[in-house]
């Protein structure tokens, strides 16, 4: 799964597919206030804008995509954020 092998010359990418390895994501989040702490909980690729507007000090619902979706921002960095 999530591996493509073709002799094809003509294929010069893949896009992956919704095989669970194509699907999940490793997110590392870094910040010398942080504890250091490894979180297995769901999230969605969609939460990583906002949860950096955040961390960076601003406002998530300054991004279009926020305001319409009503994403999240990843509540593990924002009880980091709140220490």
């Amino acid at each position: 799964m999530g591996v493509t092998y073709s002799g094809s010359t003509s294929m010069i990418g893949d896009h992956g597919g919704f095989a669970h390895d194509d699907t999940n994501v490793m997110l590392l989040v870094a910040n010398p206030r942080f504890k250091a702490r490894t979180v297995s909980a769901p999230a969605a690729t969609r939460q990583v804008a906002p949860t950096i507007v955040k961390a960076l000090g601003l406002n998530p619902a300054a991004l279009d995509a926020v305001r319409a979706e009503g994403t999240q921002v990843l509540s593990e960095v924002v009880g980091e954020l709140a220490r």
